[in-house]
């Protein structure tokens, strides 16, 4: 997190634990606003990976699994970052800002993804940096986000990731009323004070339960090479192209599309527990293994917690899932807000 961004939100009441904004002194009523009302997050819990040089969307291009060479200034896109097996080692936003690119990802799992993928730059004109430092990156949502960000930068994207470009600020739309604001940390402290004057300030766990409700599962250290884009839902969302030439796993990818049946996906659930990510679920229809796996987990406004859960499909059918053990807490399926 950058210091004195840092410093200005605890003035603000912020209680910030590892880089991340826990809360503002009501854990539970930030979770209950984030469900009925009007919202702003720090987000310095997910972290950027710039990339530069006139090589850097061809390069991106063969190691992501989404349209790298396609992507413009004024359209956002998600994508992943596989091993040669298909796995995914991270799954990102992406999106442009000057003559580079960005991609946005849980911080926990960045500095050893952009690790990774500098180790394949090689002759390519492209450099690789922790972009992090600069920008403060904030997410917006609830009825009144677009009017609010239209009264903190000017103005406002127009369409579902569409990306709206000013001097010192970029944000990106990611639902009807919901918006990630990345802004030059010079200007910050002016965008949260107007932010502020209509939402409320909330921790990343009540960012994170928002994030569970849209469907949009972010691979996490205890998740990575687990799970093939698809068991992610990745191409409902449009996170990738089977268009597209080669790039690691890209094969495993395909061949799981058009070849095989996707027997695990992600599922949103409601269990009376405190669940963490990697966490194992069991169901009665495999008895003596585990059918699934916690990707992502946040405390619910109603108690318990909301999880996005990769499982066997024949487990989701059969209708019995439970949390760590046979006879463990049972999970309460709700519906995604996309089809599968």
């Amino acid at each position: 997190m950058i210091h004195a961004w840092s410093e200005y939100l605890q003035t603000q009441g912020a209680a910030i634990e590892g880089g991340a904004v826990k809360h503002f002194g009501a854990p539970a009523e930030e979770l209950r606003t984030a469900r009925d009302g009007l919202v702003v997050a720090d987000l310095s819990h997910y972290g950027l990976i710039g990339f530069e040089g006139e090589d850097t969307q061809t390069f991106l291009h063969g190691q992501l699994t989404n349209d790298m060479r396609g992507l413009k200034p004024e359209a956002a896109l998600f994508a992943g970052y596989c091993t040669a097996k298909g796995r995914l080692l991270a799954n990102f936003l992406v999106f442009r800002r000057d003559a580079g690119v960005l991609l946005m990802l849980p911080e926990a799992v960045r500095e050893a993804v952009q690790k990774k993928l500098s180790m394949f730059i090689l002759r390519s004109k492209v450099k690789a940096r922790d972009a992090g430092p600069e920008w403060v990156r904030l997410g917006l949502n609830g009825i009144g986000a677009r009017e609010a960000l239209v009264a903190a930068i000017g103005a406002a994207p127009q369409g579902m990731m569409s990306v709206l470009h000013t001097d010192s600020a970029f944000a990106v739309q990611l639902g009807d009323n919901r918006f990630d604001l990345f802004v030059q940390p010079d200007h910050a402290q002016r965008v949260w004070q107007a932010l502020t004057t209509e939402a409320r300030p909330v921790g990343a766990p009540a960012w994170d339960w928002l994030m569970i409700r849209a469907g949009v599962a972010m691979v996490l250290a205890p998740t990575q090479d687990q799970f093939v884009p698809q068991m992610l839902n990745m191409e409902v969302l449009h996170g990738i192209s089977f268009q597209k030439g080669c790039y690691p796993g890209q094969e495993i990818v395909a061949r799981t599309q058009y070849l095989g049946k996707i027997k695990r996906r992600t599922y949103l659930a409601h269990v009376e527990a405190a669940v963490r990510p990697g966490d194992e679920l069991f169901s009665p229809d495999l008895p003596g293994q585990a059918c699934g796996v916690i990707a992502n987990a946040a405390p619910a406004p109603e108690g318990g917690s909301d999880v996005l859960a990769v499982m066997q499909v024949s487990s989701f059918e059969a209708g019995e899932v439970r949390w760590q053990r046979p006879d463990g807490p049972q999970l309460r399926f709700e519906p995604l807000p996309y089809s599968l």
